[in-house]
């Protein structure tokens, strides 16, 4: 029986591989989880009022590209964050946001570009669903370095004029996960502009653009606006996993140009799986909500400072400017996160195994990223730890 080429080379996921390297040992001490970015914070108070008013509707069959009540509280958010005003018909509500960054692969990249298979850029390191999307549409993955030397974001426009011209897709995290750097208004001007003279599109992941230090992260869609850009030009996938603590809520949504959409809506109808009604008003009433997102990014905040004070001197740390994770320098992100486990009980990611070695290298490779999810006091036990056994 045959099987198909198009994912024979895709590495283990991230967790498997790590759960092999670590899970044989067995842990120094207290076990402190840091590896997942599961949000841990409290939920907003107001889910289970709204679940329990809304029960009826898990007897009826959503609309596959949200209800129109979900689809109007988005877009008041989106005003309100961004200044940018997307009617309805440029929106779809998403079953968790990893569907829509694959499925806009699948619905938006063309077979071929200048008579040559597409290239999909995406950072390196990188969330790995957007490798799978370009394989599923039948693209060539461009694995752009997102290291210190470029800001810790893909340098695309370091990228040949040939290369460029055979893009189809960029997609961009900001803020950054794992690296926490945050796109620059300017930053994505210059992107949108290079898509112009290279007639490519981006998809903008800001799944984690309110948790911030200091100011909130600018947005794709408010500099494609600053600049006049054509509004099929860029996607921006948001979700509420990040910014209201609720990932098995499986709430998300994407915004872009009128033909883009409803390509994606078109998909949907075929192959997709809508959110339940209930879920959708749960949803609505999250997007329409500041006061939870602001007492959940203040809790982020003191674990900033918490960070900061425990790792300050450690050579090479530096504090992220939004998300929550930390990316931190060791010498070998295998070796560190084994010796840190078997040392201490403190489980983290090692940096490679969001990346993939491009000419030898591996970007991450001296890299572990440790996730800031826990509450205050774990989280202090477990940056001790890892400061005493990888730096002290």
């Amino acid at each position: 029986m045959a099987f198909p080429e198009r994912f024979s080379n895709l590495p283990e996921y991230a967790f498997p591989r790590l759960r092999a390297l670590l899970d044989v040992h067995p842990p120094g001490g207290e076990v402190i989880n840091m590896t997942i970015g599961e949000p841990r914070h409290p939920m907003p108070d107001f889910v289970g009022e709204v679940l329990s008013e809304n029960l009826a509707g898990f007897g009826k069959y959503p609309p596959n590209e949200g209800a129109p009540e979900l689809l109007a509280a988005i877009s008041g958010w989106l005003a309100r964050r961004y200044g940018v005003r997307i009617p309805e018909e440029r929106l779809m509500v998403l079953n968790g946001t990893r569907e829509g960054l694959f499925n806009a692969a699948l619905a938006l990249v063309p077979e071929t570009k200048g008579g040559r298979t597409p290239l999909v850029v995406m950072p390196n390191p990188f969330y790995q669903v957007y490798a799978v999307g370009a394989l599923a549409a039948g693209a060539e993955p461009y694995f752009a370095p997102a290291t210190a030397q470029t800001g810790d974001l893909p340098d695309i426009a370091g990228m040949t004029a040939a290369d460029l011209d055979r893009v189809a897709v960029a997609y961009v995290c900001s803020p950054a996960n794992p690296q926490g750097a945050v796109a620059s208004q300017s930053y994505w001007e210059e992107l949108l502009r290079l898509a112009e003279r290279h007639d490519f599109r981006i998809f903008a992941d800001e799944c984690y653009c309110e948790i911030w230090r200091d100011a909130p992260p600018p947005g794709a869609l408010e500099a494609a606006k600053a600049i006049g850009a054509d509004p099929e030009r860029v996607l921006s996938f948001h979700s509420l996993s990040k910014r209201s603590n609720m990932p098995g809520l499986r709430s998300g949504f994407v915004a872009g140009g009128a033909e883009c959409i409803r390509r994606l809506r078109q998909l949907r109808a075929f192959a997709g799986a809508p959110l339940p009604l209930p879920l959708q008003r749960v949803a609505e009433r999250a997007w329409a909500d500041e006061a939870h997102v602001e007492a959940s990014r203040a809790l982020y905040q003191r674990k900033y400072a918490i960070a900061d004070e425990i790792l300050d001197g450690v050579a090479g740390y530096t504090g992220p400017e939004a998300g929550f994770f930390l990316w931190l320098p060791v010498e070998d992100g295998e070796e560190a996160a084994l010796r840190l486990w078997t040392q201490t009980g403190v489980r983290v990611l090692p940096g490679a195994y969001l990346a993939r070695p491009v000419a030898g290298v591996t970007p991450g490779q001296g890299r572990i990223r440790v996730a800031l999810v826990a509450d205050e006091d774990e989280t202090r036990r477990g940056l001790e730890a890892l400061r005493d056994c990888l730096y002290g």
